[in-house]
């Protein structure tokens, strides 16, 4: 993979876990009351972080194949079991962790089938 690429790859999953964190966002503001001070907050921290995604989204997809970036999205399951995991207590079952490194060998797969076919 050339270093372009890479770099490319490293900023876009850093883009997915900023989708991440909004859903993040979204489930703290779940917990309070509709307008409360906190509620906003937690409301404005998701719009944040969908304004910085949507923002290096565009820049990205001019860089790379819209259908590596595409698939590339997967990983958010990764990330929504580890916040789930360290933030909100959830179970952590079998189960989702063999569904979560399928997505991620799906990705990996992905990626490399990709470069093949680049050279």
């Amino acid at each position: 993979m050339k270093k372009e690429n890479s770099k490319n790859y490293i900023i876009l999953n850093l883009l997915f876990v900023l989708v991440s964190l909004s859903s993040v966002c979204s489930k703290f503001a779940s917990r309070y009351e509709f307008l409360s001070p906190r509620y906003c907050i937690f409301q404005a921290g998701m719009v944040f972080f969908l304004g910085i995604y949507a923002i290096g989204w565009q820049q990205i997809v001019k860089k790379m194949p819209l259908t590596a970036a595409y698939v590339n999205k997967a990983v958010t399951v990764a990330w929504g079991l580890i916040w789930g995991t360290v933030l909100f207590k959830e179970q952590l079952t079998p189960g989702r962790i063999i569904g979560a490194l399928v997505v991620i060998a799906g990705v990996v797969l992905f990626a490399v089938s990709d470069e093949e076919a680049d050279q």
